[in-house]
């Protein structure tokens, strides 16, 4: 009579690594954005696929040095072939999103392997020629007197 052969144990399997988050806890300065994006750089290296999480609750009232950290921090994860998302925005900041034109860019979410549109959703131009000045026709340029001569 054969012996039955012992149960293995179940190979354990690669931990999934858990989504990217940067918690923004207070308010943040322009002197910090440079830190902020190695921060986002190392959490985006080491976590699962998909676009950062970044938490805004903590920044407190928001001011153009956030909106400036949150474009940095999305350009940073656009090199890295991820998006961001942003949590607990208020709306005072998404106001402010909205009137710099980066409402969308930082608010909308990368379809899964698909890296984010790098820039166009900035308003940036991706490419192109820059277009030739024309004369302005029927303008003169007035002297007024005792302007001094040119």
């Amino acid at each position: 009579m054969a012996r039955p052969e012992p149960e293995k144990p179940p190979t354990p399997s690669p931990s999934t690594p858990s989504p990217a988050v940067l918690v923004l806890g207070r308010p943040v300065t322009r002197a910090e954005v440079e830190r902020l994006c190695e921060r986002l750089s190392a959490l985006a290296l080491r976590a699962g696929p998909g676009p950062v999480t970044v938490d805004v609750g903590g920044v407190g009232r928001p001011d153009l040095a956030v909106v400036e950290a949150l474009a940095r921090l999305r350009l940073t994860a656009g090199r890295l072939g991820r998006g961001i998302q942003l949590r607990n925005a208020c709306g005072e900041l998404r106001r402010l999103l909205a009137w710099t034109g980066l409402d969308e860019a930082l608010t909308a979410p990368t379809a899964p392997g698909h890296p984010p549109a790098s820039g166009h959703a900035l308003g940036l131009e991706l490419g192109g020629e820059a277009e030739q000045r024309e004369e302005a026709l029927g303008v003169q340029e007035g002297v007024e007197p005792g302007d001094p001569a040119p």
